[in-house]
């Protein structure tokens, strides 16, 4: 087998998360994807297994983004039989994905790499705006946040500050009985002001941490949102961080304005 390191962006809209479901193997045609077979990690591989006329490729990936998240900075490895150097395998994926998935770099790798295991931090940005009337253009990658009163931004940036350093994150995560421990840490974590895009003023919550649990980020904004809302407390967030609850803070966020932006190694 010959392994290549890529980077990839996509746009998660159309697609119901990264995780394949276990079909690609069974036809090498480029097929046009439904709700059942439509996830980033299957129109990667399709496209790997029409290039290397096998279907034995595999693909290992550094996160496992949830159905509607996008990447920017996405970083996979992928095995294959195929003696091809990365240059022209770059140019002939991107020849042959879809439009809002892109392959940015590619690079010769080793069996013994683990996009995920090796890696030193992960970043993500959950883009949201809170004018009335939300802007079309952005809807796909900027979540719309209404509320009755206006959302506090300054309390929720200093709530921003708890969540740094090492803690335990039950209470931000979906229940996973396979993961033996739900201690994690967040290296920043900062509500910024972005620059205006067409038009449109909106916010980005950027969360650098050495790894995350399910949902962990969603809930970790939604809890946020909840806080800005007025319909929490700070002192509720610093007791979940403290304690085990079984109990939410609050919904986790929407999917699309989430963004995996970098995997360092």
């Amino acid at each position: 087998m010959h392994y290549h390191r890529l980077t990839v962006s996509y746009k998660g809209t159309h697609y119901y998360g990264w995780q394949d479901i276990g079909e690609s193997k069974k036809n090498l045609t480029i097929e046009k994807p439904t709700i059942e077979n439509q996830t980033i990690e299957r129109s990667i591989q399709k496209v790997l297994q029409r290039i290397c006329k096998s279907p034995d490729c595999t693909i290992a990936t550094a996160s496992r983004t949830d159905a509607g998240v996008h990447a920017l900075g996405q970083v996979i490895k992928v095995s294959i039989p195929l003696v091809i150097t990365s240059e022209k395998l770059l140019l002939g994926m991107n020849s042959l994905l879809a439009d809002d998935i892109r392959i940015l770099d590619c690079k010769p790798s080793t069996k013994t790499f683990n996009p995920n295991q090796d890696s030193k931090s992960k970043e993500y940005h959950y883009n949201f705006c809170t004018k009335i009337i939300h802007n079309p253009l952005l809807n796909d990658s900027v979540a719309h946040i209404t509320s009755q009163k206006p959302l506090d931004i300054a309390l929720m940036k200093e709530a921003c500050k708890f969540f740094v350093g090492e803690h335990d994150f039950y209470s931000f995560a979906k229940r996973d009985t396979s993961m033996h421990s739900t201690m994690r840490t967040i290296v920043s974590c900062a509500l910024v002001q972005q620059p205006t895009m067409f038009g449109t003023e909106f916010y980005s919550i950027k969360i650098i941490g050495e790894g995350f649990l399910r949902y962990m980020v969603r809930y970790m904004v939604g809890a946020l949102f909840a806080l800005g809302k007025g319909e929490i407390e700070l002192s509720d967030i610093v007791d979940a961080l403290a304690h085990r609850n079984e109990d939410k803070l609050s919904a986790r966020a929407k999917a699309r304005g989430l963004c995996l932006i970098e995997v360092s190694y």
